[in-house]
């Protein structure tokens, strides 16, 4: 105590050390980068490697498979997966979640690299990439007008997209909805044959001209100068000027045998804002950015720039982060100020007024304490940590409470108020500590949670943990210090009696209540076997109870959310206006649901980069639907979205699937089944038996699919080799002749002054010959002449694979579903797996059960080892203090106790178990029951010990009876704190509004009324099982005649 008596002897040092942790307190929270959800760090790198025309066979065989092989030499790879389409594929390799990303992505590349070596000499340069870690971007700012040129929008979209990116928190801004440019060269057939010339002469006047030659440098009497030979395209008039031919009587251009222009490519996708053709630009943050600040910098450099552009244009905002951001940052923090209020008022009223606002101050102080230890670890201001901050606002004061009020007991009895709180400290600072050790021993395994989903919650504990140590500095140190230096101002051991009169007004408050458990207690200690097995009784009836009728289990509970996503799918080989059309249909229709308030949509390929595997191969658009604010809207976005879904749900030809946005931990679809083989064809046919069993006996699925490949033809040019080979034909020609009747045949790349990018020059034929049957039609240049191709190949239809996906190296199709209201994944996948238990499968079938159904599994077994992990630690820290087995038992008995109410309570409101927050819920309970019981039992010892000829039964009733109100207060606080996001209600005082099933509550309800559930009922069961099992000890040592469990005592005694 001489280091306590020293911070009290310097009292203003120590006030000025408070202060200086509020200021720097409040300098982190308003430093801090403010976001909705934590930074999630995903382990996982995209490759994208194009090549044009390759054909998915072709693409896996000569571009995915040597990926594959480098990618599985690197260290702390779990997952490849990849998608060969038409002219592109696409790895993506996931790895441990403590990986350090930036190194990752350096490893990839290098793997990336030594693979190169195996692709195909036209193979562009592959494309490696962290994949974001959320889908959505931060804003998204969409160009659109209908008197305003396709030219216009994009100039102005592209001089935005440079000025965007030089943001320094942006990370980058991605236009879509956009064609790119090209310089497209048409030949005039019949001036080609009238000239004489061949395809291959125009390609090479483009290649020839298209230098920039140091010619190097020359030494002169005037000095050194460099010399160059200038010939690079700069517009599309050189281009035309380039001499293709020429003789004596002059030359002859490529201007004179084709028409040389500069446009956009054809359309391969499109995007659209509430109806109008647009182009978009998403904007994505860099991770430990400022959400809102970026926000703000991005709508001031629009708007900064925007009379450089026509006032017929449009420029908006969609899918503005920042406004829910703010929203929802402001719901909670008002939640945790009226938490604060609620706690204030519950200790000002059971302490009275100068003891309440003893404790009181060390709620804001530990808040902002615990801010700046998050801040220096670089994380986030987000919804993890101020719901840690709320879930501890109730425990960071137990200890304070169980000082002071011991040290106003002390006070009372006639010891000056220094002595008072020292002797407090003395006494209570073992209990104290170590309700905090356990509480942060419970916590403590969340940290080590793999996986997504664990970064995601690691949030919480270190949260819990920083406030706690900040809790336990205030109730050992400052709370004495301040407590002394309150009672120093009144003069010297001058007596308060205005203090004395709110603290005896406040005990006189408490009386009632005291004395009707005291009534309780008495039958309670003379009979406490037949106590101990009613209780008993209860808990097994309890948990039994729910084994039986219990409403099932969840991952991750729904949550209201402001955004959603709507996909559109569509079979039959579809052009992209007709794509267009229908996607137009369906958004039509979702605008005029009431509450969406916008629709971006974007064709498939043309919007967001969706990292996971529940995208169907039919999807042509999707939508982004955001909702008007839960307040402007009299229904909640589950009802708004199966409305969306209802009236889509008629139009011929179209699936229409809408979902909320995804919260919490990232899991895709409800349901989601990956069937694996080597054989292509039985894994199909087995893919097709599977989806139509699951569409005949679940009940409750919707939105069901599969990512089998679309059933279409191909057309194939057949070539005899040998009759090529004859008449001298070369198959690059052939190629590129074909080419001509498709996208053009890529002739070289120019960069005029006005674009940023390249611009690819492209030769092709005009539109009229561009048709199927000009393919036959077509000659290639030969050395003896011009050849038809139809004379050595012929066309031939085949089936068309549009995609191949592959898992591990394996190929793969996935089924997927959601699940309607009122049916749980969980029952479905039970169902989906007994029924392919019984089944007979091809040997080289392998099926998997992923998403949603894959993540509970991994979180409930690791949640099991949490708490496992938890009640050992505890049971060595409680075994250490207390020198006794049983004690520890007793004490470590109260979460069997809190996990009883919480099943109680999910039994009472017939709601679901949710792996992720309900199990969090108990994990966190075993750290804060086992609190009252520490300080119950350490008070009953400590009676025992100093007055040993008091008996058991006496000790119990002195150590239940003066430690009520330190326990009853420690644990209402709590409950208090977090009841009104228990009952779905988000109560916000400062900014004077309320919201029912909002996003807040919503999202808290299934934790916080886990907590509050356990909490009452542990509390209640203490009160009175734990003075019963105390006395059990003493009851059987003089049925025994000898000592049972009471070791610690004979101990003290030698």
């Amino acid at each position: 105590m001489k280091f306590l008596s020293l911070v009290i002897d310097h009292s203003r040092a120590t006030l000025s050390i408070m202060l200086l942790i509020l200021i720097a307190g409040v300098g982190s929270r308003l430093s801090m980068p403010v976001e909705l959800n934590p930074n999630v760090t995903l382990p996982v790198v995209m490759i994208m490697v194009r090549h044009d025309g390759i054909s998915p066979e072709d693409g896996a065989r000569l571009l995915v498979r040597p990926i594959e092989k480098e990618l599985k030499t690197l260290d702390g790879l779990e997952e490849i997966k990849s998608t060969a389409q038409e002219s592109v594929v696409v790895v993506t390799a996931e790895f441990e979640v403590a990986n350090n990303i930036k190194e990752t992505v350096a490893e990839v590349r290098e793997a990336v690299n030594r693979a190169k070596a195996e692709f195909p000499t036209e193979t562009k340069e592959p494309i490696v990439n962290e994949l974001s870690p959320s889908p959505e971007p931060t804003i998204v700012i969409t160009f659109s007008g209908d008197n305003v040129a396709e030219r216009e929008l994009y100039a102005a979209a592209k001089f935005f997209q440079r000025e965007l990116e030089m943001l320094p928190d942006v990370l980058k801004a991605n236009m879509s909805g956009h064609r790119e440019e090209v310089v497209d060269v048409v030949v005039d057939p019949a001036r080609l044959e009238h000239y004489g010339l061949r395809i291959d002469e125009l390609i090479r006047a483009v290649s020839v001209n298209n230098l920039l030659i140091p010619a190097g440098e020359l030494d002169t009497a005037q000095g050194r100068f460099g010399i160059k030979v200038p010939a690079l395209l700069e517009t599309a008039a050189d281009i035309r000027a380039l001499p293709v031919r020429n003789n004596a009587e002059g030359s002859i251009t490529l201007g004179d045998v084709a028409s040389v222009r500069r446009t956009f490519k054809d359309a391969t996708g499109y995007s659209f804002i509430n109806g109008k053709k647009a182009i978009a630009i998403e904007v994505r943050k860099r991770l430990n950015a400022n959400l809102i600040k970026t926000v703000d910098a991005s709508r001031a450099t629009v708007e900064r720039s925007r009379d450089q552009f026509s006032a017929d244009m449009t420029i908006g905002y969609v899918f503005d982060a920042s406004v829910m951001t703010n929203q929802m940052v402001s719901e909670l923090q008002g939640n945790i100020v009226t938490a604060m209020c609620l706690v204030l008022i519950l200790v000002v009223a059971t302490l009275g007024v100068k003891s309440g606002l003893l404790v009181g101050f060390g709620i804001p102080f530990c808040l902002l304490g615990a801010l700046i230890i998050i801040n220096v670890m670089g994380q986030s201001f987000n919804f993890m940590v101020m719901f840690g901050l709320l879930l501890s606002l109730g425990m960071l004061i137990d200890g304070a409470i169980v000082v002071v009020e011991f040290a106003n007991t002390q006070a009372a009895a006639g010891l000056s108020t220094r002595e008072a709180y020292i002797t407090a400290v003395k006494r209570m600072a073992i209990p104290v500590i170590a309700s905090t050790g356990t509480t942060l021993a419970a916590f403590l395994p969340l940290l080590f949670w793999p996986g997504v989903s664990g970064e995601f919650m690691s949030y919480l504990p270190i949260t819990v943990f920083s406030v706690l140590a900040w809790s336990l500095t205030y109730a050992l140190i400052f709370a004495p210090t301040l407590g002394i230096v309150m009672a120093r101002r009144r003069g010297k051991q001058k007596k308060l009696p205005e203090d004395h009169l709110s603290e005896e007004s406040a005990t006189t408050l408490f009386a009632p209540l005291l004395n009707a458990y005291l009534k309780v207690l008495r039958p309670v200690i003379k009979a406490p076997a037949t106590t101990a097995l009613v209780a008993l009784a209860l808990l097994v009836g309890i948990y039994g109870i729910y084994g039986k009728f219990n409403v099932g289990q969840e991952f991750f509970t729904p949550v209201e959310s402001q955004y959603g996503m709507v996909g559109v799918r569509a079979q039959g080989n579809l052009s992209i206006d007709e794509q267009r059309n229908i996607t137009f249909k369906v958004q039509n229709v979702v605008a005029n649901v009431a509450g969406v308030s916008q629709v971006y949509g974007y064709s498939k390929g043309g919007g967001m980069v969706m990292y996971g595997t529940d995208i169907s191969r039919d999807e042509i658009s999707s939508f982004l639907v955001e909702l008007h604010p839960r307040a402007e809207r009299d229904r909640g976005s589950t009802e708004v979205f199966e409305e969306i879904r209802q009236r889509t749900s008629g139009m011929p030809g179209i699936y229409v699937g809408a979902e909320e946005m995804e919260t919490g931990p990232p899991t895709g679809k409800s349901i989601q089944l990956q069937i694996s083989s080597p054989n292509r064809q039985v894994m199909y046919k087995t893919t097709s038996r599977i989806k139509q069993w699951i569409a005949d006996n679940i009940e409750g699925v919707r939105d069901l699919q599969d990512t089998l490949p679309l059933a279409g033809i191909q057309w194939e040019i057949d070539i005899d080799t040998a009759r090529a080979a004859m008449l001298g034909v070369n198959v690059a020609d052939v190629g590129n002749m074909v080419q001509m009747v498709t996208g053009g045949v890529m002739i070289g790349e120019f960069r005029p002054d006005d674009a940023e990018d390249e611009v690819e020059i492209r030769l092709r034929y005009p539109e009229q010959d561009r048709q199927l049957s000009s393919i036959d039609r077509l000659r290639v240049n030969t050395p003896n002449g011009a050849v038809p191709i139809g004379s050595f190949s012929q066309r031939v239809a085949r089936p068309r694979v549009d995609a191949i996906q592959r898992f591990d190296m394996v190929e793969t199709v996935f089924i997927l579903a959601n699940s309607e209201e009122g049916y749980l994944p969980d029952d479905q996948t039970k169902q989906i797996a007994d029924w392919l238990q019984q089944q007979d499968f091809d040997p080289s079938i392998n099926i998997i059960f992923r998403g949603a159904n894959e993540e509970q599994a991994k979180a409930a077994a690791f949640l099991s080892t949490a708490f496992t992990l938890a009640m050992s630690v505890m049971l060595i820290m409680l075994v250490m203090q207390f020198n006794s087995f049983y004690q520890a038992g007793l004490i470590l008995f109260s979460v069997v106790m809190s996990t009883a109410g919480v099943l109680l309570g999910l039994l009472i409101a017939q709601a679901t178990f949710s792996t992720i927050l309900t199990g969090v819920g108990i994990v966190a309970l075993a750290g804060i029951v086992v609190n009252n019981n520490i300080v119950l039992i350490d008070t009953y010892n400590y009676v025992r010990r100093n007055d040993p000829l008091l008996s058991a039964a006496d000790a119990v009733y002195s150590a239940a009876k003066s430690r009520f109100r330190p326990v009853m207060l420690t644990s209402i606080t709590t409950i208090v704190g977090l009841l009104p996001l228990a009952n779905g209600l988000s109560i916000d005082l400062v900014n004077r509004s309320y919201t029912v099933g909002g996003m807040v509550a919503s999202w808290w309800q299934p934790l916080a009324s886990a907590i509050v559930n356990g909490l009452i009922v542990s509390t209640l069961l203490t009160l009175l099982l734990t003075p019963a099992m105390l006395l059990i000890p003493e009851m059987l040592s003089k049925r025994l005649g000898f000592r049972v469990a009471n070791h610690q005592f004979e101990d003290d005694g030698v």
